[in-house]
């Protein structure tokens, strides 16, 4: 989940389904089958637009004059909005394309967001539904089969599980068309492509049924009706929100189909992880932590913010880095002649390998992350440390309203962190650790997100199951994230 963008495809893995450069697409008359609405409101300005990569940051935030309001790739509009256009007043929006100043005090929405997805829920809500989905796509009868088909195949129930505790037949298949829609567009990218015209056309066809259900969902929750409601996201952000300007229901229903492109680096991360372990084609020094890191004791806290586990996993973000950059709206001083849209990319991976921010930063090595600092490291004190006069972003607490004792807080460069009970879960917030952006533009999904690929870790190792490179003469294309279409050519072995 993040306020993250991937420029036009680059594959990810060692097979790569499209290999074609941004330019090397045709730019001349589309199809005449191509609906003029979608020609209008999708391909045109997708055609009119630009894209630019920003500096590297030195310090972990961006500057507010990069915003987040209305950053979104403008051939998106279409899929989220009835008239091809951002109408957030009336059709809800999501904090991920919203600008600072518009979140209310000190960030709240994001922070009421964030209050969903914090490490403590995961271990005692949401933790059952994450190891359920591995064990389905890691049971014996998908050994030996292509493996990302199988993650999609299983991917809707624990995504609508997640966010609003429905499975199986509780989901419509309006609601799955959406999904199937909205995914391929996302990897395949390109409106000037027919498969993503096709695609795109039954996301809107379909968005109407979704949205209708989704309101009939989040009533369910607020009349008391659904059971386990306190394991969806939307039963926080009902409760912290409170229904409030910060957080309306509208703003609720809209996140919910929203956090497909949030959520989408986690198949994309899935694949690379596995091709990473494969024996075979992957890396042996990732292998080697790997088995370092869980005969140890993954978990066994030894003196550092965070314990093996979650540092190997971290670094494997750092690494893989899923999402390319956090993409900001510019403020415009004079309109270039047809130019609809900019924006422009402040990258991660490039950000993660700085040999400014770490010594070696192409070496794989999680325990770079015991000394590095973090979110309750950052203070007023460490800002004046490194030579500003004051903190960027100022210290300020959202108290929790859902039944737990604890706040959202932040750091003094906007990165957006829990504390419950008394214990805070803090971030690594460095430059150098850029996979989930910087400050306030932090992915509002980080905890969730480290915490699923904990949990695919954990049954690897528990079910001692390694990977296969299959040598598929077609492998099935499977878009995982924008921009990114792989190949399914990995399988997995079970050893128990």
């Amino acid at each position: 989940m993040t306020e993250n963008k991937k420029p036009p495809p680059t594959k990810s893995g060692s097979e790569r389904a499209q290999e074609l450069p941004a330019d090397a697409y045709p730019v001349g008359l589309l199809p005449g089958s191509f609906p003029p609405d979608y020609v209008r409101g999708a391909a045109a300005p997708f055609l009119l637009s630009s894209s630019f990569f920003a500096e590297r940051p030195t310090l972990p935030m961006i500057d507010l004059l990069l915003s987040k309001e209305k950053a979104i790739p403008v051939n998106l509009w279409g899929l989220l909005y009835d008239g091809w256009q951002p109408n957030p007043d009336e059709e809800g929006l999501s904090v991920f394309f919203q600008g600072f100043e518009r979140r209310g005090p000190d960030n709240e929405r994001k922070k009421i967001y964030v209050s969903a997805n914090t490490p403590d829920l995961v271990e005692t809500k949401y933790r059952g539904k994450i190891t359920g989905f591995f064990d389905k796509l890691l049971s014996h009868a998908g050994a030996g089969e292509p493996m990302m088909g199988r993650y999609f195949e299983y991917y809707d129930d624990l995504y609508w599980d997640l966010h609003v505790g429905a499975t199986g037949d509780e989901i419509p298949a309006a609601v799955r068309q959406f999904s199937a829609g909205f995914n391929t567009v996302l990897g395949y990218w390109f409106p000037t492509l027919e498969i993503v015209r096709d695609a795109y056309m039954s996301a809107r066809a379909s968005r109407q049924a979704l949205k209708d259900w989704l309101d009939d969902r989040v009533q369910r929750i607020i009349d008391g009706t659904q059971p386990d409601a306190d394991r969806t996201f939307v039963y926080y952000w009902l409760k912290n929100g409170e229904l409030g300007e910060n957080f309306r229901r509208i703003d609720i229903v809209f996140e919910c189909f929203h956090n497909f492109l949030a959520l989408s680096q986690w198949g994309n991360m899935i694949y690379n992880v596995a091709a990473k372990l494969e024996p075979k084609y992957g890396d042996p020094k990732v292998r080697a932590w790997f088995e370092k890191t869980m005969k140890a004791g993954p978990d066994k806290p030894d003196g550092g913010a965070f314990p093996p586990l979650e540092r190997f996993v971290m670094e494997l973000f750092r690494t893989i880095s899923p999402n390319d950059g956090s993409l900001s709206s510019l403020h415009r001083h004079r309109q270039l002649l047809g130019a609809e849209f900019s924006t422009i990319t402040t990258p991660h991976r490039q950000t993660s390998m700085d040999p400014r921010h770490w010594i070696h930063p192409e070496e794989f090595d999680p325990d770079r992350y015991k000394t590095a600092p973090t979110s309750v490291d950052n203070d007023e004190a460490r800002a004046k440390k490194i030579g500003l006069a004051r903190c960027p972003f100022a210290k300020a607490s959202f108290d929790l309203k859902d039944g737990r004792t604890g706040e959202m807080t932040n750091s003094a460069f906007g990165a957006v962190y829990g504390v419950v009970d008394g214990e805070p879960h803090p971030v690594c917030d460095t430059a150098g650790y850029a996979p989930f952006g910087f400050g306030y533009r932090r992915c509002a999904g980080e905890y969730i997100t480290v915490e699923f690929i904990k949990e695919f870790l954990r049954k690897i190792w528990k079910d001692k199951i390694s990977f296969v490179k299959l040598e598929l003469e077609q492998p099935a294309e499977i878009p995982v994230n924008p921009g990114t279409v792989l190949h399914d050519n990995l399988t997995f072995k079970r050893s128990k």
